[in-house]
């Protein structure tokens, strides 16, 4: 299967014990993982956010939600109290990993926070501190081969009825993440999405890079949904007089009509690499929801998400 088409190394299980708020690293294959909170304790009635940490060795990545031509997402299953509930996974900002000029993956390199919300119930039982569970499978990859590895994580946290304090040693971590995540376009921005039988053409109207004032000359799609371009295909951007449009190839996977394309955008500053490649990532590429529906005429609308609608 194309999927699993690079050589497999199997990887082999990793346990973490029951862990104080500050949870140690624990190690996966070619890096670390923990879990960690941005409160100090759980809030009855309240929400606190927890945070997968991954630090991976150079030449390593995981997934996006989408992992494109090859590899799979970060999943996990909650060990949770009754009373507390998990949200979605918010996925930063994903980069493109060029394997071959016929594979294309989205993931992450480096360090990466994946942050889950945690709603916590007010009837929460009384109890002086309460358990977070994690199981975690992963795929951790580098341009040569692929190691599945498995976590147990867990989190001990004290169980208050007052607003939670802040975290200060995990503050930094949670700020960087929330910046990466995909955002809301600015309000006059206005999308569309055309069928041109063998493509969908995304215009933007209105689009202008929003430091500078400039044309945006270099952006790039990340669709949430597998299989529905071609990810290896160009995508040619051709600036209009108030916006671009970007031509995206349907994949030939793709063999029934959908009805909208949702993804994220990501608008690249001049200092990007043509590329598109990780080594072309800076922070000031910015990354916007897009959820837009798709017609023969490409009706403009208005169709970014807020950042906390989050995609899954």
């Amino acid at each position: 299967m194309r999927r699993f088409s690079r050589a497999f190394t199997f990887g082999i299980a990793l346990l973490l014990g029951a862990a104080t708020a500050q949870a140690e690293g624990t190690p996966i294959p070619h890096g670390t993982l923990e879990l960690i909170a941005d409160k100090q304790w759980l809030p009855r009635g309240g929400a606190i956010d927890v945070g997968l940490h991954f630090q991976l060795e150079t030449g390593w990545h995981i997934y996006w939600v989408n992992p494109g031509d090859s590899g799979e997402p970060p999943r996990v299953e909650w060990q949770l109290p009754a009373g507390v509930a998990a949200g979605a996974v918010e996925w930063p900002t994903p980069r493109r990993f060029e394997t071959s000029s016929s594979i294309v993956d989205y993931g992450y390199v480096d360090a990466v926070l994946l942050i889950v919300p945690l709603h916590v119930d007010s009837n929460l039982a009384a109890q002086p501190a309460a358990r977070i569970g994690a199981d975690l499978r992963l795929l951790i990859c580098s341009h040569e081969m692929c190691i599945p590895g498995k976590a147990q994580l867990s989190l001990t946290l004290a169980v208050k009825s007052q607003a939670p304090a802040a975290d200060a040693r995990n503050a930094d971590l949670f700020s960087a993440a929330r910046k990466s995540l995909p955002e809301r376009a600015p309000a006059n921005w206005k999308f569309s999405v055309a069928d041109a039988k063998d493509s969908f053409v995304l215009s933007v109207d209105g689009a202008r890079d929003p430091t500078a004032g400039r044309e945006i000359a270099q952006a790039v799609f990340f669709p949430l949904a597998e299989s529905q371009i071609e990810n290896s295909a160009p995508q040619k951007l051709l600036p209009q007089a108030y916006g671009f449009t970007l031509t995206l190839r349907k994949s030939d996977q793709l063999l029934k009509r959908i009805e909208r394309l949702r993804g994220v955008l990501v608008i690249f500053d001049d200092h990007a690499h043509d590329d598109h490649s990780h080594e072309g990532h800076t922070q000031e590429n910015r990354g916007y929801l897009i959820d837009v529906s798709i017609s023969e005429r490409g009706t403009a609308q208005t169709g970014a998400r807020k950042r906390s609608q989050t995609v899954q």
